[in-house]
């Protein structure tokens, strides 16, 4: 079995360039981020798989009223294997980023672009490493079956999520929270979002994610009378500072796992507040992104922020409201988990690599399965180019990582 698949997914470039051409085209933005959600992308995938012959097909679609159609769609596909309750999920996203200064682009940004120079032969477009690259990958794996009536030995189940990118409110959160039993506690499960380019780093633990908005109420008066106002700005400003030293003093704990090893607390966005120069701020917001150790408790965080605070508020006669915008804390996977260690095994059998553990400060959607109970591994060998202008996604990685996940739905000696 194992030669007749990965012979198929090696034969499977056109395929690769029309699914990765095809999903590039419908930009999947956030409404956040100035779009109209991942609709489109979702109804083209969903016929394309059809046409493919992946016909097990399941909507979950979130209302948003922001969206397109008023839906944020998650679409799971379903391969029966020999063992039905014996289930790998593969967990890909809809959602990109904005191509962001398209001056920095070699190329339009949604039109899918071939290269066949150094680093490689490789395909160029906002989204084809992020998450496309894992998409492409899990479809081809499920379709390395389908297309010559073979069956896996485990049940392979394709998640296909919204917002990801934001949040996953309307994604994995929200399929999570509303629908219950959908995943099982003995379910294998990873997600192809985060990894490096040797692809022998298997992501297993996650830093806390914190994300707040800090407003500070003062008085409005004139440059010249001070001290007819109270100085939003200034009591922001000491506030931001306080926040960053003396919670990076508090949670001060180090972790090798993880890159960097310690928390971090930063300052990020900043907002304007008086629009000329001689009137004394009556209000200033701040936001901060911090990526907590996992062994803390977040509300111990919290706890530290509300002390800081309201210390803040009694010097300078302000008040501070606080808004989390987002509060992410993930348990750990254990590496000698069934998914970690079969991944482990499929990572050396094709790239020939000793796969290492680690953990990450940015979130993932195995946050949330971590935290019903389920064991998660996030992997892909990447090369890193997220987010950036002339994203690009290799082709060896995506036929690479198809097989990886191919075997990874094999029984354990790869057989029939």
């Amino acid at each position: 079995m194992k030669e007749k698949i990965f012979s198929w997914i090696e034969k499977s470039t056109d395929l690769i360039v029309e699914l990765q051409t095809e999903l590039t085209k419908r930009p999947a933005i956030a409404p956040e981020s100035g779009g109209e959600g991942e609709f489109d992308k979702c109804l083209f995938l969903e016929e394309w798989l059809k046409t493919h012959g992946i016909t097990q097909l399941e909507r979950y679609d979130a209302p948003d009223n922001r969206a397109k159609n008023e839906r944020r769609p998650n679409l799971i596909a379903t391969i029966p294997g020999q063992e039905k309750n014996s289930r790998v999920w593969i967990l890909s996203h809809f959602d990109v980023v904005p191509p962001g200064e398209e001056k920095l682009w070699h190329s339009d940004p949604w039109t899918v672009i071939r290269k066949d120079d150094n680093p490689g032969p490789r395909l160029i477009g906002r989204g084809v490493e992020d998450n496309q690259q894992g998409l492409t990958s899990s479809v081809l794996a499920a379709l390395s079956f389908c297309k010559q009536g073979l069956k896996p030995f485990h049940t392979i189940k394709l998640l296909f999520a919204s917002d990801e990118e934001v949040g996953s409110n309307y994604g994995i959160n929200w399929l999570v929270k509303n629908h219950e039993g959908l995943f099982q506690k003995d379910d294998m499960v990873l997600v192809p979002d985060g990894g490096d380019p040797k692809g022998e780093c298997i992501e297993i633990a996650e830093k806390s994610v914190i994300w707040m908005k800090f407003t500070t109420y003062g008085k409005q008066a004139h440059g010249a009378k001070p001290d007819l106002g109270s100085n939003a700005f200034i009591a922001g400003s000491d506030l931001c500072l306080r926040l960053y030293n003396e919670l990076s003093g508090r949670f001060n704990d180090k972790n090798p796992m993880f890159d960097p090893d310690y928390s971090t607390f930063q300052p990020t966005k900043k907002e304007a507040n008086v629009p000329n120069i001689n009137t004394i701020p009556g209000e200033d917001i701040f936001y901060m992104d911090m990526r907590v150790l996992p062994h803390y408790s977040a509300d111990n965080v919290l706890s530290e922020i509300n002390r800081i605070k309201s210390e803040i508020e009694a010097k300078y006669k302000v008040t501070v409201e606080t808004n989390i915008l987002q509060l992410t804390v993930s348990k750990p996977t254990d590496k000698d988990s069934p998914v970690v260690k079969l991944l482990a095994e499929a990572v050396r059998d094709i790239y020939g690599v000793t796969p290492k553990y680690i953990g990450i400060g940015g979130g993932t959607m195995a946050a949330p399965l971590r935290n019903i109970g389920l064991n998660c591994a996030v992997w892909t060998k990447t090369q890193g180019s997220l987010h950036q202008p002339n994203e690009y996604a290799l082709f060896e990685n995506i036929i690479g990582d198809a097989k990886v996940m191919a075997l990874l739905t094999m029984n354990s000696d790869h057989s029939a």
